[in-house]
């Protein structure tokens, strides 16, 4: 169905090919998932599949690109678009109406299907992806996920033989993305749709991949070939490597067969109770962390060893000293104020009650996950705490401040959002004039921003456009603008979005040394596997409520949605990550 022959591509400017001497063959009614670290070139493959390569992103392609016979040099994207569905990382850019119903059916419109076979497919997407109770919303009223979901139905609906999809999970929530992936397996199996897929989050589709194709070097193997050479890889797939595993589970019920002696060497060793246990070995309640002091956080490691641990807060010693008297008496110092304190909070956007009766305090040092389904209100509360969104009701206070009230020059010292499009805080040409407005607007030595992005996204250039990055790389040039700063109080909505495992290492790293320094850290996330490695508590939110608020361990381990891959596997036992169960048996 899909051929390359001898395929690079060589944009504008470029040091080398984003591709090169690619040559392939995916077979009819075969998934196959794309794999590697930002920038390889994942999308550059999956445009040149489309036709938007090169004739939408200029460049060179050279080679032969074909997908049922047409050659892609030679047909535009137009010319193949009865034949290849895209849906690309940004769906607002993929739209075209202004209503779901409206945006599902303008596809099957351009390709002149009859007006009663098109309403039968409206009807038969809304139903499979859960749009049903959205048909008539405004597009632009949606939150991330849905709209992520609506422009994967927009494809769905016209019924291409073939589907390009670029981290089409990325923001949604974990039901959610299974939906999504059990339609696509559907329409693989049943219908013989060839489907080629990237997407960073191996933990959610590499189960469902019949292949996979590892960039840069467009290597082509099954899951567990390419899985077990790979440098990234799921945390199911990192903790069969760690112990010894052979074949290398890719699924959480092939890890549990096999999990049984494992459980038992972490039984064996002495270690504190669940209970007392945080996200990442931190004591997860303020009484835990009296008795028994600071435990080290254990995090992810990067090539170059283990990610720094962060203390817990409060705590004398890791272990209580025996006394041959009683120690006088010291009066309980005085509990600070918290740096973000939510009462009653309400907020309506014209019929729809977004938060109501919400409540949420956020001390100094805290890291907090918002979790919850697509819609449920995690970004709209985080609006509230920057003063983009007022109040309907209730009380908002950030360092004593009401946001909304407050004048923006004053607030942007207290409080920094990276919002879930990252190009709505990029505005200059390139990169390197991009930092130094950072740095400037920050008041931060020169260089500050340009550090933070070397840091998180190695290897981009100064010269290089905002728009002209990977979605990962101007995630991460939008974080550094907003950490140049370094306000008191940081907020992300869907932070890992777009990151390979090697860039989401680096992320938590600074943001656990931002948490140390004092700072408070509230993410809106979807991204499991992160609120287990960095955040201290979690606060689910559903339908504008908060339903659930408390230790990381204690609330995701117990939602079958919401818990991370190991703490699947090791149940009931309490680990949450690869890295703390390495730590553990070090030990």
């Amino acid at each position: 169905m899909i051929r390359f022959e001898n395929v690079s591509v060589t944009y504008e400017d470029a040091a080398g090919p984003t591709l090169r001497d690619v040559d392939l063959t995916v077979p009819e009614g075969e998934l196959v998932l794309l794999v590697g670290p930002s920038g390889v070139g994942k999308s550059t493959l999956l445009g040149a599949v489309s036709g938007l390569v090169p004739h939408f992103t200029g460049g060179t392609l050279r080679g032969r690109v074909t997908v049922d016979g047409r050659d892609t040099r030679t047909h535009h994207p137009r010319e193949l678009a009865d034949l290849v569905g895209t849906v690309g990382q940004d769906p607002l850019a993929h739209f075209v109406t202004d209503t779901v119903e409206d945006e599902l059916a303008y596809g099957m419109e351009s390709l002149g299907l009859a007006p009663a076979v098109m309403r039968r497919r409206v009807e038969e997407t809304l139903d499979l992806l859960g749009l049903a109770d959205l048909r008539d919303r405004p597009i632009a009223t949606l939150s991330g996920g849905q709209q992520q979901r609506v422009a994967i139905g927009s494809v769905l609906t016209t019924h291409p033989r073939v589907l390009v999809l670029d981290e089409p999970t990325s923001a949604l929530d974990p039901s959610a993305a299974e939906d999504v992936l059990a339609v696509l397996q559907r329409l693989v199996h049943d219908l013989g749709t060839t489907v080629l897929m990237a997407e960073h989050r191996l933990e959610r589709v590499v189960q469902y991949a019949d292949r996979v194709l590892l960039l840069p070097d467009a290597v082509l193997g099954t899951p567990a070939e390419i899985m077990a050479v790979a440098p990234v890889y799921p945390p199911v797939v990192g903790l069969g490597r760690l112990a010894g595993w052979e074949p290398l589970p890719l699924t959480v019920r092939d890890a549990r067969r096999g999990a049984g002696e494992l459980k038992e060497r972490l039984r064996e060793r002495p270690e504190e109770r669940p209970e007392e246990r945080g996200p990442a070995g931190t004591p997860a309640h303020p009484a835990a962390a009296r008795d028994r002091g600071p435990a080290p956080v254990l995090g992810p490691r990067t090539p170059d060893g283990p990610l720094p641990a962060r203390p817990a807060p409060g705590g004398r010693s890791f272990f209580r000293r025996r006394r041959t008297s009683a120690p006088p008496p010291t009066p309980a110092p005085a509990a600070a104020a918290p740096l973000v304190d939510v009462r009653r909070l309400a907020v309506r956007r014209g019929r729809v009650e977004a938060l109501r009766r919400v409540d949420l305090q956020v001390a100094a040092g805290e890291t907090i996950a918002l979790m919850g389904r697509n819609g449920a209100g995690k970004s709209t509360l985080l609006s509230t705490l920057v003063g983009m969104v007022a109040p309907t009701s209730g009380t908002v206070r950030v360092s004593g401040l009401v946001p909304h009230t407050t004048d923006p020059r004053t607030l942007i010292r207290r409080v920094g959002l990276v919002p879930q499009e990252p190009r709505d805080l990029l505005y200059a040409e390139t990169v390197g004039e991009e930092c130094a407005a950072a740095d400037a607007d920050a008041g931060a030595a020169p260089g500050t921003c340009r550090a933070l992005v070397t840091e998180l996204v190695p290897g981009v250039t100064d010269a290089t456009h905002p728009r002209d990055l990977s979605e990962g790389q101007r995630l991460a040039l939008a974080l550094a603008v907003v950490l140049t700063a370094a306000p008191p109080l940081v907020l992300l909505d869907e932070p890992t979005r777009g990151l390979d495992y090697a860039a989401k290492a680096r992320l938590v790293v600074r943001l656990r040394a931002l948490a140390a320094e004092g700072h408070a850290i509230v993410l809106a996330t979807h991204d499991v596997e992160l609120a287990a490695e960095l955040a201290d508590r979690v606060v689910i939110v559903a339908g504008g409520e908060v339903v659930a608020d408390g230790p990381t361990a204690e609330v995701v381990v117990s939602s079958p949605a919401f818990a991370p891959q190991v703490a699947k596997i090791l149940a009931p036992e309490p680990w949450l990550t690869v890295e703390q169960v390495e730590e553990a048996l070090r030990a």
